[in-house]
Formats: structure tokens, C-alpha cells, sequence
């Protein structure tokens, strides 16, 4: 008997010390490795957020040229030939007198209020909100000690980073802060003699001057790094959304700031996360985006996509640029949710600070469903099939929106919270609905079926053919109808 107790005390004994050093392994510090990192994982708050909204607002919005807006000063610098360019010279003045340091004066902000943006963003039910922090074309939209060259002492003379973490923190929402400086070692022809760029005193906004082709140097990844950081010790940003060509940036310095980051997250005792594009981290790091896109079936990671509410990519305010209909931005939000993807919508204000109304129409529009419908998006998760329906996208990924297929009532999403399957039709399905699919379940696991906005039950029968439920006698809202199916 002595024997076996002791025996016993022994393997309490070992698994004891094996919990400790498991949770003195869970407990240590990030390390600037690629394995350390990868013990990050994505917060439940940002899997259950599933749709924020980001702005991308800066002194390319002055000349509001597309079709992408933000890229005004590279293609106007780059290339001659273009609309860019001939619209430059004609509007402003050869290149050589008048080049893009000379918009900051007119980016004034003199209507932007950080309230009224937050108060929007969450009418439009975002749950994670913010600006783009600094663009390709090296103007940082908060005070900086790295660059003169920052809205805080030019142009809006505001810290606008700063403006926006309080109104959207207040809100209880979670605070984004998006970076695309990786790309300003490139962005401008510093290099081009012909142009202000090339000039050392302007290097702060347009970059270190190198010769063309060369890698960035230590100068330039420094202020990278730095930026990054002093973001993260000012703004405790929730979520950090990373352009393409991080995999530029020397990897010792990716795997720093990452470090940093998680590390800063642990000291707040708050969850964070990071977005990459491609292949720029390994798997595990963060959370790929897909830029302008979505995929295209049901995945077993997490992924994030980020687009814009304006129809041509324009990104920044556009003065001709159109809008995508409410009725197409809640059908791919509902797609990507069930997919297991999470959706960053974008809005471009205009260089004075207002939104243009056609965005907020769009916002409003979206904040309209999901106050009625947002439990089958909010907290979900996907279920063993995304959907069903006769209509395909041609390829999943980023870039896919030129190939946006447009939603019909035989379209159906399925997503699931506890004991409830929502099925949602992309489209008024008339007066009865048969829901292939759900021809698998049980007809005793079915306890109700109900239409989100409307409190009767509804009439419904299960065969080989599938799940037909009957609808309302009147819709509870646009766009998508949203089937609430309870489970024994």
C-alpha cells in the first residue's frame, strides 16, 4: 500500500514539474526567432470582431487622381505618359517646379473630427477601427520624432493617429494602425536628378537617396523599425496591418518588431495581433490579408481581406470615383465570414476631413443589416460547408474583385454560434426556400426556425430533397435574409 502511494505522490510529483516548466515555457518573453514568434496566436477577440474599417487619408488625397489615388506621386514621377503626369503639369506646373511636397501646404484637415469618424464607423458596426499610419509616400500621420515630414507639423498640424486612438478606444472599439513605409525606399526615383526627390534636404519624405536597385540600407531600416515601435509605445494599437514588401526589410528587423510587439502586448495585458501579405512571415506569425479579394472556399486558417468601399481600388478619395453597392458589400462580408475569413473595409475622406457621403451611405447601409442580422456574423464561426448556390467565384486570393461575381437568392451561407446554424440567403428567396445542404440533418435536432427581425417561427419540413423552410409575409430588411435555425 506504502508502495503504491508513494508511487502515486511520484507521478503527481513529475506531472507538477512538468505543468511548472510548461508554464514558465508559456510565460517567456518573445524571442526575435521565427520559432518563438510562432507560438502566437491569432486573439478570439479579432476572429470574433470579423469587420473593422481603416482609412487611407493623407496628402495624396489633395490631387484625388486615380483610379488609385495613393499612387498618384509614383506614377506622376515614374512615368511621363501618364494621366497622372499630364494632369500634374497642367494643373500645377512642370514637375520640376511643382513636385509632391508642395500638396502638404494644401492638405489643411480643416473639417476633420475624430469623433464624427469613430461615431460613423461604429453606426457602420465595425468592431476594430483606424487610420493608415504612414503610406508609401513617406508623410506619417502622426508626431514623430523620426521625420519633420508628419501631419503634427505640416499640413493638418494634428496628430491624426493620436485623435483617432482616443475617439475609437472610447467607443469600445479595438484601435488598427496600418504601415506601407516599407515601400518609400523605392516609391520616389530619389536617384533622378531632374527631380526634388533627388534633393538630401526632402530625404525625409521621399527617402534616402541611393542609387537605383540597391537594397534598402541600414538609415532606412532603422527609421523603419523606429516608426513601427514608437506607434506601439504611444497608441497600443490592437491590430497592425502590414503592406506588401515587408519581405524587403531585413529579416533580423521584421523578427524584432514583431518581438517587441507581442512582448508590449503581454506588459498591457491585452491580445494583438499582425497582418502580412504573401509570404512576407511564415505561417503562424500573424494573419495573411488578401488584398481586393477573398478566397474562394471554405479555409482551416484564419484570413483577413481588405478592400474598399469606392468600385476601382481607388483607396484614397477620388474625385470620380464610384461606389460599390450596400447590397454587394454585405453579400461579401457574409461570404468571407463564412470562409473563415474576417473583412478591413476601407473609406478615403477628403483632404478637408469629411467623409463623402456616398461612403457613409455605404457604411450606414452596412451598420442598417448588421443591427438586425449581426449575430449570424459577430462572434460566429464557419460550419462544415461554407454555402451552397449556383454561383462561383472564378478564383480565389487577392486581386479577385475584377472578376466579382454579383449574389442570387439560390446563394446561401452558413455560419454557427453554440447550438444555432444560420443560413443566410443572399437575396429574397420568395415564398419558400429549399436548402439543399441541410438535407444531412436530423429532422429531431431541429427545435425552431426563424428569420432574423421577425418573431413568429416559421413553417418548415425536412425530406431527402433538403431543408424548405416558408418566409415571413414581408421582408425585415434588404440585401440578405438570414435563417435562424435552433438546435436539440
Amino acid at each position: 500500500m506504502f508502495k503504491k502511494s508513494k508511487l502515486v505522490w511520484l507521478a503527481l510529483l513529475i506531472v507538477g514539474i512538468g505543468t511548472l516548466t510548461t508554464c514558465k515555457r508559456v510565460e517567456e518573453p518573445y524571442k526575435p526567432t521565427w520559432n518563438s514568434l510562432e507560438r502566437h496566436s491569432t486573439p478570439e477577440w479579432l476572429k470574433n470582431a470579423k469587420f473593422g474599417i481603416y482609412t487611407h487619408w493623407g496628402v495624396f488625397s489633395v490631387p484625388a487622381i486615380g483610379p488609385n489615388g495613393t499612387w498618384y506621386s509614383h506614377i506622376t514621377y515614374f512615368y511621363k505618359d501618364s494621366p497622372q503626369r499630364k494632369h500634374h503639369e497642367k494643373t500645377y506646373g512642370p514637375l520640376t517646379e511643382f513636385g509632391y511636397k508642395d500638396f502638404i501646404p494644401m492638405f489643411k484637415a480643416e473639417k476633420f473630427n475624430a469623433d464624427e469618424w469613430a461615431e460613423l464607423f461604429k453606426k457602420a458596426g465595425a468592431q476594430f477601427a483606424g487610420p493608415v499610419a504612414e503610406h508609401h509616400d513617406g508623410f506619417a500621420m502622426w508626431d514623430t520624432k523620426y521625420s519633420e515630414w508628419n501631419a503634427a507639423k505640416m499640413g493638418p498640424k494634428r496628430d491624426v493617429v493620436g485623435e483617432l486612438e482616443k475617439a475609437i478606444k472610447k467607443r469600445g472599439m479595438k484601435f488598427v494602425t496600418a504601415f506601407h513605409h516599407a515601400e518609400n525606399w523605392w516609391f520616389f526615383p530619389v536617384w533622378d536628378k531632374r527631380y526634388d526627390c533627388s534633393d538630401p534636404k526632402y530625404s525625409g519624405l521621399y527617402g534616402p537617396i541611393h542609387p537605383k536597385g540597391e537594397k534598402p540600407n541600414k538609415e532606412f531600416l532603422d527609421e523603419w523599425k523606429g516608426k513601427i515601435v514608437e506607434v506601439i509605445d504611444k497608441y497600443k494599437p490592437d491590430l497592425i496591418w502590414f503592406d506588401f514588401q515587408l519581405s524587403g526589410m531585413k529579416e533580423d528587423y521584421r523578427k524584432e518588431v514583431f518581438a517587441y510587439y507581442f512582448n508590449k502586448a503581454r506588459e498591457w495585458g491585452k491580445e494583438v495581433e499582425v497582418t502580412y501579405k504573401d509570404h512576407d512571415l511564415p505561417p503562424g506569425v500573424g494573419i495573411v490579408d488578401l488584398e481586393l479579394g477573398r478566397m474562394a472556399t471554405l479555409t482551416y486558417h484564419t484570413w483577413i481581406t481588405d478592400t474598399s468601399v469606392d468600385d476601382q481600388g481607388a483607396w484614397s478619395y477620388v474625385k470620380d470615383a464610384g461606389f460599390k453597392s450596400v447590397n454587394t458589400l454585405v453579400d461579401n462580408l457574409v461570404d468571407r465570414v463564412s470562409k473563415n475569413g474576417l473583412l478591413l473595409l476601407n473609406v478615403g475622406p477628403k483632404p478637408d476631413g469629411t467623409i463623402p457621403e456616398k461612403a457613409k451611405e455605404c457604411l450606414l447601409g452596412i451598420g442598417k443589416w448588421l443591427e438586425l442580422n449581426g449575430e449570424a456574423i459577430y462572434g460566429t464561426t464557419p460550419w462544415t460547408i461554407y454555402g451552397e448556390g449556383p454561383t462561383k467565384m472564378e478564383r480565389g486570393g487577392g486581386f479577385t474583385e475584377e472578376h466579382e461575381v454579383h449574389y442570387t437568392a439560390k446563394d446561401i451561407r452558413f455560419t454557427v454560434k453554440g447550438n444555432v446554424l444560420y443560413a443566410i440567403c443572399l437575396d429574397w428567396p420568395g415564398e419558400e426556400v429549399t436548402i439543399k445542404t441541410l438535407r444531412r440533418l436530423y429532422k429531431s435536432e431541429i427545435k425552431s426556425i426563424k428569420m432574423l427581425g421577425v418573431d413568429e417561427e416559421l413553417e418548415w419540413s425536412l425530406t431527402k430533397e433538403g431543408l424548405t423552410i416558408k418566409t415571413p409575409s414581408e421582408r425585415p430588411c434588404k440585401y440578405a435574409y438570414v435563417f435562424k435555425i435552433t438546435r436539440e
